[in-house]
């Protein structure tokens, strides 16, 4: 039998990672506070249909004193073969015809348990139409009759069925209770595996407890699980090209960051899992930044580059490219002063290293560049006239992200510029609604920030009001925006 089979959870005090649910559950059943109805939602492997399972044993066991049918009836949940437990995928019977059957049986008392139990596994695949057959059932059913539904996905559950059930939110299972759970399993079944493949196996999951005890039994037959046996199964996490990457980001060294990429594809590496990587780096930097109320403006345009990147990967045909245009992004002009998106400590041990290989000459004359002064043009900023930020438009709209954003603000044309404020007219209410969101705008005012070293405000209208007096009602000030969020 499968490993995830075997150590399935029996019991709530067996369930991992879930505590807040098995508590409160735990209360009911001791209170006899027990619901009608149930929505278990969250990702793959993280406890749903097993949390259902033991909370039906309950529920189906609750008032009979009778010890001998009280383990019969929990060794028959156990083992599927009850006639009052039913489990139903809704991926196959997910049509109004099948509800309606469903509808039929429930009137039917419960033949040898205390009460009936539907469990209807990924709930989001019923139809809307047998969604509306069950509603007056779910929200009114037999005093016998409980129903348990799980999802992956909560967002396809119509509001009218989350109203009549207790929803519950299963979380992402912490890699440390990942490893710890995986390490029991290898305990009990004598496999000889390293405590660093069990944290990498567990990382690899994110969170799906059920699909790391799957790749244990995968590779359970080996004399002993190694990295490098779990890295040949799931592939590398690109963890050793962070660094290097960072460095390249840093120096603005395209070449090196196309290199590393094309080495990521020969290696078998995931992108996705990379960009993820990489993305935890930023972020870690960012919080760093907060913490010492340093700049943050570089490290969220990073976030939004890689963020948009991994959305991305999943419908691109060619995933490298993907990566190779977000990296490449960080790296344009408009991310001047882009050090500080990743850690120093993530670039200095490969810089040292670099520093220590280079010829003493090569080595002085990186050194003497590095250590010359500010050139004229990074220290004198241009005059934020109409005339200037007409010559610098092509460098605002290569500096615009997400790419949704840099199309719209290509639809307007400048209009004019009056102190700080910037007007840019649009012919189209959707391109000038898109451009104008605070996110959007905060984008663009912190690129012509960096160009000429000034707070702007950007300004967006019609082109058909703009000399309309309430056509300052689309100003969005980025200043204020900022203070409202940080």
């Amino acid at each position: 039998m499968a490993l995830y089979r075997t150590y399935r959870p029996l019991s709530f005090a067996d369930v991992v990672g879930q505590d807040a649910i098995v508590t409160t559950l735990e209360q009911a059943v001791e209170q006899n506070k027990l619901s009608h109805a149930y929505l278990f939602a969250g990702s793959r492997g993280t406890g749903k249909t097993s949390v259902a399972r033991i909370l039906a044993k309950h529920i189906m066991t609750h008032g009979i004193t009778d010890e001998t049918l009280r383990r019969q009836i929990i060794k028959g949940i156990e083992e599927g073969s009850i006639v009052d437990l039913l489990e139903i995928d809704a991926a196959s019977n997910r049509g109004i015809d099948d509800v309606r059957d469903l509808i039929e049986k429930i009137q039917f008392s419960p033949v040898v348990a205390a009460a009936k139990v539907y469990i209807i596994d990924e709930a989001h695949m019923i139809t809307k139409d047998a969604f509306n057959a069950l509603l007056k059932t779910l929200e009114e059913p037999p005093a016998y009759a409980h129903f348990i539904l799980a999802t992956t996905e909560l967002n396809k559950i119509p509001a009218t069925i989350q109203s009549r059930c207790q929803c519950f939110p299963f979380r992402p299972i912490e890699e440390e209770d990942i490893t710890r759970r995986l390490q029991y399993i290898a305990d009990q079944e004598h496999i000889v595996v390293d405590r660093e493949a069990l944290r990498l196996v567990a990382r690899h999951v994110e969170g799906g407890l059920r699909d790391a005890i799957s790749l244990l039994d995968q590779m359970r037959s080996l004399a002993k699980i190694t990295v490098q046996d779990v890295e040949q199964r799931i592939g590398s996490t690109g963890q050793e090209y962070i660094e290097a990457v960072a460095v390249a980001i840093r120096h603005n060294d395209a070449p090196a960051l196309l290199s590393a990429v094309r080495e990521l594809e020969e290696a078998g590496t995931p992108l996705d899992i990379f960009l993820r990587s990489l993305l935890a780096l930023v972020r870690a930097e960012l919080h760093r930044s907060i913490e010492q109320k340093k700049p943050i403006e570089d490290s969220i345009r990073a976030l939004d580059i890689l963020l948009e990147a991994i959305r991305n990967m999943r419908l691109s045909p060619v995933p490298g490219l993907v990566v190779e245009s977000a990296l490449l992004t960080l790296c344009a002009p408009a991310a001047k002063g882009r050090s500080d998106i990743l850690p120093v400590t993530a670039t200095e041990k490969v810089e040292k290293k670099a520093k220590e290989e280079l010829p003493s000459s090569a080595a002085a004359g990186r050194q003497e560049k590095e250590e010359s002064p500010l050139s004229t043009a990074e220290i004198e900023a241009p005059e934020a006239t109409r005339e200037n930020i007409t010559a610098a438009w092509e460098q605002i709209l290569e500096g615009t992200v997400p790419a949704s954003v840099r199309m719209s603000l290509k639809n307007g044309e400048l209009q004019r510029v009056e102190g700080a404020t910037v007007t840019v007219g649009f012919t189209s209410a959707f391109h000038r609604d898109k451009v104008a969101a605070t996110e959007a705008s905060r984008t663009i005012e912190q690129v012509m920030h960096k160009i000429f070293r000034r707070s702007l405000r950007l300004e967006c209208v019609l082109e058909k009001d703009q000399n309309k007096p309430d056509a300052k009602e689309n100003v969005v000030n980025l200043a204020d925006a900022a203070a409202e969020i940080f």
